[in-house]
């Protein structure tokens, strides 16, 4: 079985000063006119960072998935999480290209031990495949799953609460 390979596309390297706009695919490519039907008058763009959450969140719900990205990036994350007001990256872990019509991912995981990785992988896989071509229509052409760490049991991911020297 032959997959067709997608058009990536992928701003141009800025300079130092210039910032550039999000990656974004235009999904449907819309006609002009008031003769045209309503739902064809003008063109959808999703950004890749849509792509990245949405894969994110599905591979969150997986059960046995402990955390999401690679060693540094946990790190970060942990240290962001943990200053107030801030808010968690649904997106650690995901990398996406998208083309026009299709989108590829990779997802970093960390699993909780005991729990068999080649179901979890797969699992993780249908999950994410499922909700990106649910949710953004895009054809999700391969999720390639790594597997970076294995959380177990007697890890502490808290600090030690401090005790209180008042009753």
């Amino acid at each position: 079985m032959s997959v067709q390979s997608a058009a990536v596309t992928t701003p141009a390297p800025a300079g130092p000063t210039t910032k550039q706009p999000p990656a974004t695919t235009a999904l449907a490519g819309g006609a002009t006119g008031a003769d045209e039907p309503a739902a064809t008058r003008g063109r959808t763009s999703i950004a890749d960072v849509v792509v990245v959450k949405v894969a994110g969140v599905a591979a969150r719900e997986i059960p046995g998935v402990h955390a999401m990205g690679g060693g540094l990036s946990r790190t970060i994350g942990a240290v962001r999480d943990r200053v107030p007001g801030g808010r968690s990256n649904v997106g650690r872990g995901v990398k996406v290209e998208v083309g026009e019509r299709q989108t590829a991912i990779d997802v970093d995981l960390v699993v909780e031990y005991g729990v068999p990785i080649a179901d979890l992988a797969r699992d993780v896989r249908e999950n994410v495949i499922d909700a990106v071509e649910r949710i953004t229509g895009l054809e999700v052409v391969e999720v390639n799953v790594t597997i970076n760490d294995v959380h177990l049991p007697d890890d502490e991911d808290s600090a030690p609460e401090a005790t209180s020297r008042v009753a």
